[in-house]
């Protein structure tokens, strides 16, 4: 059986163009993806057309992926971090 600590989110890894890599809280991720979606609901990516709710959406993207599409030259990129062995 798999350790627990394989699904623990401890903190994630951002990456942004023209911005230094950042640490972010999975809480903290939520709040920035919700931000970026509420100004982007009408250019949506297909998968996230289904949730209603900006917050669904912001999980959904968090949980299920591991970039977002800018606009052209531009990135948002996170990946999953434990703290601790």
């Amino acid at each position: 059986m798999p350790d627990s600590i394989m699904y623990r989110e401890d903190a994630y890894v951002v990456l942004e163009s023209d911005q230094p890599e950042q640490l972010m809280t999975p809480e903290g991720l939520l709040e920035k993806l919700t931000e970026i979606l509420r100004s982007r609901q009408d250019n949506l990516p297909r998968e996230l057309q289904k949730f209603p709710m900006v917050e669904e959406q912001a999980r959904y993207l968090m949980e299920n992926y591991c970039e977002l599409d800018m606009e052209p030259g531009k990135y948002l990129q996170w990946y999953v971090v434990r703290l601790e062995k």
